[in-house]
C-alpha cells in the first residue's frame, strides 16, 4: 500500500467555499486557511489524499501537512493514478524535458525542480553519473524509496546522495538528514558545465554542491565578456569568472567572503587550464571591496546570497540590495554592463527591480535594461505558482 494510504482509501480535504479558485488555477499549495476539514481529521503528516472543493468535487491529489502553514502540496489535477506510477510518470518527463534543454557539453543541472515538475518537495539534480536528492517536506520524505527506486530505473547513478538540509525540514517537523541512498560513496566529482569543468564537493558545498540554477546566465555572461575586465562579485565557486575568461575576457577580480569558496575557485581554474595571472582572488565583503576600490570593471556580476529568509526581512533585503547595486553601478565603466540577481524567495521580483532603479538613481547612471533574467529551463516553475519564482535577474548597460 502506498504512503499516506488508509485501508478504506485515501484521506480528503475538503476546502472551504471559494478557496478552490487558485488550485484551479495551477497553484500547488494550498494554505491551512483554505481548508473546511479533513478526512480522516488525524491524518499523519505526509499522507497522500484526494482534495475536494466544499461541494465534494474532485480537483486532484495531494500530500498534506496540518501542523503547517501550506497545509496541502498538489502532485495532480483531476483524476490521478496511484502514487507509484504518479512519481514514475513525473521522473520520466522530466528526463525528457532535460534532454531537450540541456545542452551536449553539460552534465549537470536540475533533474526535478520540486512543485515545477509535478513533485513538490523534492529536488534532484545531476552531477554526471552522481545524484543529489532533497527531500523538503514529509510528504516527499514518505517516497525516499520509491524515488530512489524509480530514479535507479531511469537513470542507473552511480550513486544516489541524500542531502535534506533547511529550514523548511524544520518548519515541517523534520530534522535534518544527509546520506548515501544508493550506489557508491563519492565525496566529489569533476562535471562539465558549458564545457567548463567544476568541481563538485557533495561534503562540503552548499546546496546539493553548486548553484545550478545560475548555468545558462553564467552562458550570457560568456557571451558578454569578450576584451572585458571582469568583477564577480560574490564569486563562490568561480562559475561567472570562468565563464568570462572562456569567453574572451582579458582579466577578472573574484570577490567572496569565504577562503574555501576562493580556493575552490582557484581549483577550478586550474582544472581548466586557465592562466590564473589574469585572475584576482579577494578574501574579502562585495561591498566593501567596491566601496573602496578605485577600479572600474567593463562587466559585473553581483549574485548575493539570499538577503531575505523570511517575509519580515524583506524591507530590510530592500535597503541592502540598493546599497550592493549602486556600489556596483559605481565600479561599472562607461558603456559597461551589469548581471545582478536576486535568489531571496520572499523578496519578489517586482521589488528588485524597483530596488535596482533606486540604485541607479543614487549613482546618477543612465542604465538601459537589456534582460529580464530567471534560473534556467531546467528549474520549471508552474505558471499558477508564483511563489516558486525565487530567482530574479537583470542585465543593465550603461548608455556611456
Amino acid at each position: 500500500m502506498a504512503a499516506g494510504v488508509n485501508a478504506s482509501g485515501r484521506a480528503r480535504v475538503f476546502l472551504r467555499t471559494g478557496r478552490d479558485g487558485p488550485v484551479r488555477g495551477g497553484n500547488p499549495w494550498i494554505f491551512s486557511q483554505a481548508i473546511a476539514r479533513v478526512e480522516p481529521a488525524d491524518a499523519a503528516p505526509g499522507t497522500i489524499a484526494s482534495i475536494v472543493n466544499s461541494g465534494g468535487d474532485l480537483l486532484g491529489l495531494g500530500y498534506l501537512n496540518l501542523t503547517t502553514t501550506i497545509a496541502v502540496r498538489m502532485l495532480a489535477w483531476g483524476e490521478a493514478p496511484e502514487l507509484d506510477a504518479l512519481v514514475a510518470r513525473r521522473i520520466d518527463a522530466a528526463l525528457a524535458l532535460r534532454h531537450r534543454v540541456v545542452a551536449n557539453d553539460t552534465d549537470c543541472y536540475r533533474l526535478i525542480n520540486g512543485d515545477g515538475d509535478g513533485l513538490s518537495g523534492i529536488v534532484v539534480d545531476r552531477y554526471g553519473d552522481t545524484l543529489v536528492v532533497q527531500l523538503l517536506t514529509a510528504g516527499a520524505d514518505r517516497m525516499r524509496e520509491l524515488l530512489v527506486r524509480e530514479l535507479s530505473r531511469v537513470i542507473a547513478p552511480r550513486a544516489i546522495i541524500e542531502r535534506s538540509i533547511g529550514a523548511v525540514r524544520k518548519q515541517e517537523g523534520l530534522a535534518d538528514r544527509a546520506a548515501l541512498l544508493a550506489g557508491d560513496s563519492v565525496g566529489g566529482i569533476v562535471v562539465s558545465e558549458n564545457g567548463i569543468r567544476i568541481f563538485v564537493d557533495f561534503e562540503h558545498g552548499q546546496k546539493t554542491g553548486y548553484f545550478l540554477d545560475q548555468r545558462e546566465n553564467r552562458n550570457l555572461a560568456g557571451s558578454l565578456a569578450a576584451g572585458a575586465t571582469v568583477l564577480d562579485a560574490c564569486c563562490y565557486g568561480g562559475g561567472f569568472a570562468l565563464a568570462a575568461l572562456k569567453g574572451g575576457a582579458t582579466g577578472a577580480v573574484a570577490v567572496d567572503t569565504s577562503a574555501r569558496a576562493l580556493e575552490w575557485a582557484q581549483r577550478n581554474f586550474e582544472l581548466n587550464s586557465f592562466d590564473t595571472s589574469h585572475v584576482e582572488f579577494v578574501h574579502d565583503e562585495a561591498a566593501r571591496f567596491m566601496a573602496a576600490t578605485d577600479r572600474r570593471f567593463d562587466l559585473i556580476v553581483l549574485d548575493p546570497p539570499p538577503l531575505a529568509r523570511s517575509r519580515a526581512d524583506a524591507e530590510r533585503a530592500g535597503r541592502l540590495y540598493v546599497e550592493l547595486n549602486a556600489l556596483a553601478m559605481r565600479v561599472l565603466a562607461p558603456g559597461g554592463r551589469l548581471l545582478t540577481f536576486s535568489c531571496s524567495a520572499h523578496f519578489h521580483g517586482e521589488d528588485f527591480i524597483r530596488a535596482a532603479r533606486i540604485a541607479a538613481s543614487k549613482s546618477s547612471r543612465p542604465l538601459r535594461m537589456l534582460a529580464h533574467l530567471g534560473p534556467g529551463r531546467d528549474h520549471p516553475v508552474l505558471l499558477g505558482h508564483a511563489e516558486g519564482e525565487y530567482l530574479t535577474g537583470l542585465l543593465l548597460a550603461d548608455l556611456g
